[in-house]
């Protein structure tokens, strides 16, 4: 009886036809040959090729498609031309193969259902009956590899689990394109010698680079196929310098495989080997039976990686945290203390006037930045933008004098930082008002039944835009509440109660002293 358990190789053979071949398409010839070979492959119905000589090119058109087999190369097609239709891509050939498919090079082959009638007057050879392909990698790809943490995790266990099945990589890389405003990919390597696996995040610059353009991630990701190349042949199709650069480290062969997303986006496996006989179709076919599934895990790894990007960009880590880990209903969030920082560009709609639309975006972006870089510098987080508005949160994590200090001093950076950004116009310096308060709010979810926006509700947060207005109209950059000012030692001024739109009571409101010295310098002078 069988071993139903034991391993199941991949597996490539020709033979010839004996006798004469045709092969018709319905009452047109397509090709006559007594010279015909014939390929089985694991799980592929067999093949016939023929000699070029013998089939009619005058039914053949160029064309620009192009295909990749780990085994067997890459095939260049032509259209099929026939008197009452043109079947696209019918027919191809591989001009220069892989050593596994050596018998079949420069021969032409049809796809399945062009040809209507093949004769073969000695028959043809019975298909073989590799069906499937099994063995222990696949078992623990199939089983045990979803149990893995991360990516890092996997790529190592994967390296191992090569190496047992036989094959002698030396180096193995993983490239996961990112959705990601500064990250575009993911690339992790391992390497042998140093039996670790290095994550290098690439930049979108990166991808300009003449070392990722000249190499086969780029080749594979765009979706033109996979590389295969010998390292030790004399003649090579792909000369790409990551493989002279292994070549020198002792490398024998090279494949890179595509790893296709659910979408279709094209995601890239390579692995280079050290064996004397480079990979063999046992190899080849053992990972190219697993591609799939590992592509689907590093799919689902990309995917967490995305969303926790995607929520840190849009809604900030703290908050993007709550909504990834549930918060995501109508209602979903707390009451708790926190000062609050709303920043807002001066003279927003002057700018808007002044200058064209590509440089207010460039602009608000740069006014963006200056604001949101002091914010998170001294803990805080941006919750949301609002038209040319910054919103931040300083939840009260270590003290409410804390929260509040942090923010008065994200504040002021921002003062001093607004007013370096360049301005393009002359003679017009770019300035903010920011208005900072303290007390409790509501931080979660509200809006529509299917549209919710994560933010804050409460009087403190009414209160900083008022305050922020309140400085736009005394020439304050930055104003604060009574409780803001007691948090700090750095001398603040009171400016006595004011009554603040859509605030009930008045409020006690303070800036910083160094601002009223100045804003005091100023009229002195001008009244000289």
């Amino acid at each position: 009886m069988a071993n139903v358990n034991a391993p199941n190789p991949y597996r490539l053979m020709v033979e010839p036809v004996g006798g004469l071949v045709t092969a018709r398409a319905g009452t047109v010839t397509l090709a006559e040959t007594g010279a015909a070979r014939m390929m089985h492959e694991t799980r592929v119905t067999p093949v016939v090729y023929f000699p070029s000589a013998d089939v009619r090119h005058d039914l053949l058109r160029p064309s620009d498609h192009r295909t990749f087999c780990p085994f067997k190369g890459t095939a260049t097609y032509w259209d099929v031309v026939l008197p009452d239709r043109t079947i696209v891509n019918g027919a191809w050939t591989y001009s220069r193969t892989l050593p596994e498919a050596v018998d079949i090079e420069g021969y032409i082959a049809f796809m399945p259902g062009i040809v209507t009638e093949y004769r073969a007057t000695d028959g043809f050879p019975p298909a073989t009956r590799d069906g499937h392909v099994s063995g222990p990698l696949i078992d623990w790809v199939t089983r045990e590899a979803w149990q893995c943490d991360d990516p890092v995790e996997l790529v190592e266990h994967l390296a191992e689990r090569f190496r047992r099945e036989g094959i002698a990589v030396m180096r193995l890389s993983i490239m996961i394109r990112s959705l990601h405003p500064e990250i575009a990919g993911v690339n992790y390597i391992w390497r042998r010698d140093t039996d670790a696996v290095r994550v290098f995040d690439a930049s979108y610059q990166h991808l300009q680079q003449p070392q990722y353009v000249n190499s086969p991630l780029r080749h594979v990701a765009d979706g033109l196929g996979g590389v295969r190349q010998p390292l030790t042949a004399d003649e090579t199709e792909f000369s790409f310098p990551i493989m002279a650069e292994l070549k020198a480290q002792g490398a024998t062969d090279y494949v890179a495989m595509p790893l296709p997303l659910s979408t279709g986006q094209m995601n890239v496996m390579t692995l280079a080997c050290d064996h004397p006989a480079g990979f063999t179709t046992a190899n080849l076919g053992v990972l190219f039976e697993c591609s799939a599934v590992i592509g689907r895990y590093f799919e689902v790894f990309a995917l967490r990686a995305n969303a926790v990007a995607l929520l840190d960009t849009y809604l900030g880590k703290r908050t993007g945290a709550r909504v990834l880990g549930g918060e995501i209903r109508r209602g979903d969030g707390e009451n708790i203390s926190a000062a609050i920082v709303l920043c807002d560009l001066r003279e927003s709609s002057k700018w808007a006037e002044l200058t064209s639309r590509g440089q207010y975006l460039k602009l608000l972006n740069a006014f963006f930045d200056a604001a949101a870089g002091p914010v998170t510098a001294h803990g805080g987080e941006v919750l949301k933008l609002i038209g040319d508005a910054v919103l931040a949160v300083f939840p009260d994590e270590g003290g409410a004098n804390r929260a509040c200090s942090a923010a008065l001093s994200a504040a002021k950076a921002i003062a001093d930082a607004v007013p370096q950004i360049p301005s393009p116009v002359p003679g017009r310096q770019v300035a903010c008002a920011t208005g900072v308060s303290f007390g409790n709010v509501t931080y979660g979810n509200v809006g529509s039944a299917d549209r919710l926006d994560f933010t804050v509700i409460g009087t403190a947060a009414n209160v900083a835009a008022r305050l922020g207005e309140l400085g736009k109209t005394l020439g304050y950059p930055v104003v604060a509440s009574a409780r803001v000012a007691q948090a700090t030692t750095d001398p603040m001024v009171s400016l006595g109660a004011h009554t603040l739109r859509n605030v009930s009571t008045p409020v006690e409101v303070f800036v910083c002293a160094e601002d009223v010295a100045q804003n005091q310098a100023l009229e002195t002078a001008a009244s000289e």
